[in-house]
């Protein structure tokens, strides 16, 4: 591995060890590279080394410049016909329009974390790719979380404790950035629809992640989001931007 690398063996072995002082981007592009590691895998593992250094710290609860928050909000509010949300490093839902936060009720409303809600029965029941979405969270968070944020250690030990599931999931080690994706939806009077996820890693932020589900022209998800913006626009539901308190 020093050898593909081109360091030398002692220093790899102290790198192994965790004796070695802090690698540089050089080096962990060396390792990338001998490793055979994707352009996400990169991102993690330089994550990884920052954070163990202490150069890394994200806070606790990330928070949004005032100007970029406030556009964001228009924008998602101005999306009528568009479900979409944000999130941050843990997953947690920082704001959504009233579309998202309809297609499984309680599941994407502000202040909701999306990795405990998967594993939810509401989302279980209505998810139809359960499996896909549940492993594209948990390797979500593994990816974007910081070990050291209580935010992340609640979330990991309280699935760790109740659910069989996530700890098979968090055993497996995956992580991975928010992508795109499907998501196939059981919804009450449509049947299973289909929307694809398209997610938006904020320019400069790496705390958040917008995410845009996208129905198909004329298919049974544009009919269900047809359905569900006229219920709202009646006032059965609310249309309004959601934000926590």
């Amino acid at each position: 591995m020093a050898q593909l690398a081109g360091i030398s063996p002692e220093y790899y072995l102290r790198l192994e060890q965790g004796r070695g002082h802090q690698p540089s981007e050089q080096v962990l592009q060396s390792l990338a590279r001998a490793l055979h590691l994707n352009e996400g895998a990169l991102s993690y593992m330089v994550r990884l080394v920052r954070i163990q250094s202490g150069t890394f710290r994200p806070v606790e609860h990330s928070r949004l410049l005032g100007a970029v928050e406030t556009s964001l909000a228009r924008l998602l509010a101005n999306w009528s016909t568009t479900p979409a949300f944000l999130t941050d490093r843990n997953q947690t839902v920082v704001m959504a329009n009233g579309l998202a936060d309809a297609i499984v009720p309680g599941t994407m409303r502000p202040g909701s974390n999306l990795v405990l809600n998967v594993f939810g029965g509401d989302w279980r029941a209505a998810d139809l790719g359960w499996e896909a979405s549940a492993r594209r969270f948990v390797s979500a968070l593994r990816f974007y979380g910081d070990p050291h944020s209580t935010g992340f250690q609640d979330i990991v030990g309280l699935l760790s404790m109740r659910d069989g599931d996530f700890q098979r999931l968090w055993a497996a080690h995956e992580a991975a950035p928010l992508d795109r994706s499907e998501l196939r939806l059981d919804i009450a009077g449509f049947g299973h629809v289909e929307f694809a996820v398209q997610c938006l890693t904020m320019t400069g932020d790496e705390d958040h992640v917008l995410t845009v589900l996208l129905p198909e022209s004329g298919s049974g998800a544009a009919d269900a989001i047809t359905a569900l913006r006229i219920a709202q626009a009646s006032g059965s539901a609310d249309s309004r931007l959601r934000e926590p308190a």
